[in-house]
């Protein structure tokens, strides 16, 4: 079987990489390896989200194929109040993520290996994050949407962010299908973010 970022367990040879970011006003050090999405630094779509993405301070928080934290990191310092979970299928992204929310000294992140939904037992949150993982293909991307309509609290929110031409149109359709409410916030570069609410 090929190596993955959305396999569990990569075999690719190690090849860490340390860089800084600033989102959302703030500068985060991170750690990132072979064998995960995006190694070479945040990703522009995951950026693109993360400027857009709205949390209330005491927001609870998730952040569905967190690789290694980026989006839920920048959501913790937003929720200030609140709590955040990363959860990502991938175990090399699983430890770089609790390495990164360590050495930022973030405290309100607990970081859960989970193939999408299952380690969660019956928790609920009041906003969910999602790059989602296109090359696993429509069906895993689907089942994040349908997952999160389940785990999100009445009033909260789904964001999402895909590119056109990975099929935003379709994957706005399937989310009309689950929420009572799906607006497009923002496009940038063919990027699309969706926020779709449980009514």
């Amino acid at each position: 079987m090929s190596d993955h970022y959305y396999s569990s367990k990569p075999v690719t040879a190690h090849n860490r990489k340390t860089w800084e970011a600033t989102l959302r006003g703030r500068l985060y050090k991170f750690v990132s390896d072979a064998g995960v999405f995006s190694k070479q630094g945040v990703d522009f779509g995951s950026r693109v989200l993360i400027d857009a993405m709205e949390i209330p301070e005491d927001a609870s928080v998730l952040d569905v194929g967190c690789g290694y934290g980026p989006m839920g990191m920048a959501a913790a310092g937003l929720a200030s109040r609140g709590r955040v979970t990363l959860i990502d299928v991938n175990e090399r992204a699983i430890e770089l993520a609790k390495e990164n929310v360590s050495n930022n000294g973030i405290k309100n992140v607990t970081v859960i290996q989970s193939d999408l939904y299952k380690a969660l037992g019956d928790e609920k949150f009041d906003v969910i994050l999602t790059n989602p993982p296109i090359r696993a293909g429509k069906a895993t991307v689907h089942a994040i949407f349908e997952g999160a309509a389940d785990r999100l609290n009445e009033g909260g929110s789904l964001w999402v962010v895909i590119q056109k031409k990975q099929g935003a149109p379709s994957a706005k359709e399937k989310l009309e299908s689950l929420f009572g409410e799906v607006e497009e916030v923002t496009k940038e570069k063919g990027y699309r973010i969706f926020r779709a609410t449980k009514k």
